[in-house]
């Protein structure tokens, strides 16, 4: 029993101390090293007397707990969002993984995975602590053999180091935790100047003291639609799994809608999100601000910044509404925007299947903001905020396009579910989910273009884009962070104020097409559209 003991706290601590924190970095090679901290902590457990040698065991062993709870963190944010987790400003983020398991998999599958979440958690951190002092108490009895141990390990340490000898392309020599401390202890700093950053940021606003009669005065008649389609991103484009594809939606649409007398500009967007987060970057590109995490967000919805839509408010010529599927309870933010009316996934009149995490189908959105505001008869200049989300992870199962004329209340979309593929089948392997990811840009693209196509006007401007990057493993990795955006019009005076953007004409963009920050585009958009000088 003791030599099992031993054995198990051993194994248990070496694993914790070698954990990666990448999920592909999770191999068994990653645990066949010598770890730095493991052999400091057994020189600090020798020469220390027996009452701090067990209190300095207890805190090390829930220190090291901790730091694999940590790399557990950071192994889910770079799966998903592309980077490490912020240990100041991400904890609210756990609740929105919360609310997309409770939407995804139901209340019970939400409470299961929580308790399940916690219960590992607690259990690691008194494991880990458990096996510290029990390998103390271990080297405290047999001193003579673990000297000779601890320097045994500690030169076969230093011999990796100065040979420079590898296990799995992995350094044998390894020094995990301290290397995760050397990341997140500079993380921790810069965010917690943050909040000082953004304020000051904040306090510049070109817009803010505008009258509102000089506001957008290029536009005065028109009806403005600013639409977020759901992870569209460069990938979307470029990578050669959906390029034909997605090339081929946007060919054929720009053909299309040229032959009903529409025009387009494209280019990029730089997102401040990867993955996840697409409120971060709606909020970015309405505000004119880097809106990068929660902290920034709930700074500026309580703060009386000019967004783009409120200035089309603003000025009294236009009624402002969002069209927003994805939110599901009260949404205050609304009012901060300059939303007059949000119509959210209760409020759209859909009695049709949910699909994946998207409530309702992005043709249906469409065309219930037609049927209760865009469509109806002597109304003034409209503005609108629609957020597409049949493109949200997990892209399983996909909508198709029906007939317009077809849709009702959303119940014809039970028989689209039946016949489309689940997520089990989708997730199977990589090349699967991207060619479930590319069906499902494909199936919002042609929803927008149908829709514009059918319903748009001469006083019609659509200002398309996507709000991120999806996750790394659609996108295999990659670090761009771009997203395209496009404008639609037929009123050519509309595309010649942004003539001098160097977009690309259509509504692909050209990969060497201009890429501003997601941030930069209210100033451009409102200084294009006001007055012009001469």
């Amino acid at each position: 029993m003791s030599v099992s003991t031993a054995v198990l706290s051993s194994a248990l601590l070496l694993s914790a101390l070698l954990l990666p924190d990448h999920l592909d970095r999770l191999t068994p090679a990653a645990f066949l090293r010598l770890p730095a901290e493991g052999i400091v902590l057994a020189v600090a457990l020798l020469v220390l007397p027996p009452r701090a040698r067990r209190v300095t065991a207890v805190a090390t062993g829930s220190l090291i707990g901790l730091l694999a709870l940590l790399k557990c963190l950071d192994m889910g944010f770079h799966a998903v969002l592309f980077r490490p987790f912020d240990p100041v400003l991400d904890w609210v983020l756990l609740d929105n993984a919360a609310d997309y398991l409770r939407d995804t998999s139901g209340r019970a599958g939400e409470l299961l995975v929580l308790a399940g979440v916690l219960l590992l958690a607690a259990a690691l951190l008194v494991l880990t602590s458990a096996a510290t002092v029990r390998l103390a108490s271990l080297t405290a009895r047999h001193r003579p053999g673990a000297v000779h141990a601890v320097l045994a390990l500690g030169t076969a340490w230093i011999t990796c180091v100065t040979l420079g000898l590898r296990c799995g392309g992995l350094p044998v020599a390894a020094t995990v935790d301290a290397g995760l401390l050397g990341e997140h202890v500079p993380q921790v700093r810069t965010s917690l100047a943050d909040a000082r950053l953004f304020r000051r940021q904040a306090a510049v606003d070109a817009f803010a003291h505008t009258p509102p009669e000089r506001l957008l005065t290029g536009l005065r008649g028109k009806d403005v639609l600013f639409t977020f389609v759901e992870s569209y991103g460069r990938s979307a484009i470029e990578d050669p799994a959906t390029a034909p594809r997605i090339g081929a939606v946007l060919e054929e649409g720009s053909a299309a809608l040229r032959a009903a007398g529409f025009r387009a500009r494209s280019g990029w967007l730089r997102s401040p999100v990867t993955g996840g987060g697409s409120w971060l970057a709606h909020s970015t590109f309405l505000s004119g601000l880097w809106i990068s995490n929660q902290q920034r967000f709930r700074t500026l919805t309580s703060s009386d910044r000019t967004t783009l839509t409120g200035s089309f408010r603003r000025t009294g010529a236009w009624r402002t509404v969002g069209i927003v599927p994805g939110v599901r309870e009260a949404w205050p933010e609304g009012g901060f925007f300059g939303l007059d009316h949000v119509y959210d996934a209760t409020h759209l009149g859909y009695r049709g299947p949910d699909f994946g995490w998207s409530q309702v189908p992005d043709q249906f959105s469409l065309e219930t903001f037609r049927r209760r505001e865009f469509g109806k008869r002597g109304r003034g200049p409209l503005t609108a905020e629609i957020v597409l989300t049949s493109s949200h992870h997990p892209w399983a199962p996909v909508p198709r396009l029906i007939d317009w004329a077809d849709l009702g209340d959303g119940s014809v979309f039970h028989r689209v579910k039946s016949a489309a593929k689940d997520q089990q089948e989708v997730w199977k392997d990589p090349r699967s989910l991207r060619a479930a990811y590319r069906d499902a840009i494909a199936y919002s693209l042609r929803s927008l273009i149908g829709f514009l196509q059918r319903y748009g006007n001469d006083d019609t401007v659509l200002v398309f884009l996507g709000d991120h990057q999806p996750i790394p493993a659609v996108t295999a990795g990659s670090p761009r962070k771009d997203v395209p955006v496009t404008i639609v019009a037929r009123d050519p005076e509309v595309l010649d104020r942004v003539s001098g953007w160097g977009w690309t004409e259509g509504l692909k963009p050209a990969g060497d097409a201009p890429i501003w920050p997601m941030n930069a585009f209210r100033d451009r958009f409102m200084e294009a559209y006001g007055p012009q000088p001469g």
